[in-house]
């Protein structure tokens, strides 16, 4: 076992434990983080063709098969390797939990789909700031007026995350995350938030407030906020998802994703 497995698997232990329950970001470095989508079986192939049609906020690393609370080729329990969840009935919010082996059904599917915490770990390893994780606090995520191609009853706009950088860095950052295609890859907009229909950048809809320094051009990442946003539009009598933030950690390598 290498130390980066060890560190994983200390954080798994953690987490199931309920000795760990914040933001992941920054942590496991070499291992891919992931967004959780839990549906009935009813709505998750609908979902899984919305993943498809929609690979940049939405890049699949893997499905459950009904009722099946694990997947073994990213060593995950999907039940109890998130530090928390959210749960909602009918659209709407309905509690937050640490564990969901109590409300697992044999109806349920998960999916798990990359996230752009994975790739900064690259960004740090080439000596490019990440200003959230300097800071200690979780990333920027904005709705916007970017849509993403709809399937039966998912539609909607996509859902993007913000880092800024200096204008001297912005390609240099941009072609680096373009080489993690599974974690949403570049960014899909550089410069001015209301070109893509962010109003007030300093008030995210979820995370927390931007870090900027003067001078900091804004790029913007497709997010896997994005399925929560859909999903939830759709009303499905059931969505659970992780807390915006508190990933999955896998055991799927970063530089394969």
């Amino acid at each position: 076992m290498t130390d980066h497995s060890q560190l994983r698997q200390a954080h798994l232990d953690a987490v199931r434990s309920g000795a760990f329950d914040q933001p992941t970001t920054g942590l496991c470095a070499g291992y891919a983080q992931a967004n959780l989508v839990i549906l009935p079986v009813k709505q998750a192939y609908d979902f899984l063709l919305f993943t498809q049609l929609n690979p940049k906020p939405c890049p699949l690393l893997g499905m459950s098969e009904p009722g099946e609370p694990l997947i073994p080729k990213l060593d995950v329990d999907v039940r109890t390797d998130a530090p928390r969840y959210e749960v909602f009935r009918d659209g709407e919010y309905a509690e937050e939990r640490t564990d969901l082996t109590e409300l697992w059904r044999e109806d349920l599917v998960a999916l798990l789909l990359g996230c752009s915490f994975t790739f900064e770990h690259a960004l740090l390893a080439e000596g490019l700031p990440v200003r959230h994780i300097a800071a200690g606090t979780n990333v920027p995520m904005y709705r916007t007026s970017i849509a993403c191609t709809p399937v039966g009853p998912f539609s909607g706009g996509m859902v993007v995350s913000m880092r800024g950088y200096p204008p001297e860095l912005v390609e240099r950052v941009s072609e680096l995350t373009g080489r993690f295609p599974g974690s949403h890859g570049g960014p899909v907009h550089v410069g001015d938030p209301a070109e893509i229909g962010i109003a007030d950048i300093m008030t995210p809809d979820f995370g927390d407030p931007p870090v900027l320094e003067d001078g900091d051009v804004p790029v913007f990442w497709a997010c896997g906020v994005t399925p929560q946003a859909v999903v939830l539009d759709a009303k499905p009598e059931l969505a659970i998802f992780h807390k915006p933030g508190h990933m999955i950690i896998t055991a799927q390598r970063d530089a394969v994703v």
